[in-house]
This record gives structure tokens, sequence and C-alpha cells, in this order.
């Protein structure tokens, strides 16, 4: 089963809690979930208003909604 992630941006969102700062995935892609691995730097270029499909290597493929 794919999943769908809904989101405003292409950066990671980033918490600062007490000890220092920690960086959500908002892309995905990571597989260190729920936490950033870097892997957002594979959305930077996609257009806005597609939907796009990422496989187990990071090859993108646009997908209708």
């Amino acid at each position: 089963m794919a999943r769908r992630v809904i989101r405003e941006t292409k950066e990671p969102y980033v918490m600062t809690p007490k000890e220092g700062s920690v960086r959500l995935c908002m892309c995905g892609l990571s597989k260190n979930q729920p936490f950033c691995d870097k892997s957002c730097r594979a959305v930077k270029d996609e257009e806005e208003g597609k939907v796009y499909e990422y496989d187990a290597e990071g090859s993108r493929k646009e997908i209708q909604p």
C-alpha cells in the first residue's frame, strides 16, 4: 500500500525541543520515519499542482490524483 503525503511545504518540519532541534519528515520519503533523512532533496523540483509517486530507488513518476 502506497502512502500519500499531503503537505504545504517541501521542507522538513523543524521542532526545537529543550535539548536541540529535531527535523520531522514532510515529504514521506525518509527511511527513518518520522525523522528527516534529507530524502526531501528529491522533491525540490516537483511542479506545483502535480502528484508524484516515488519507488524504493527514489525514481519519480507523475500520477493522476
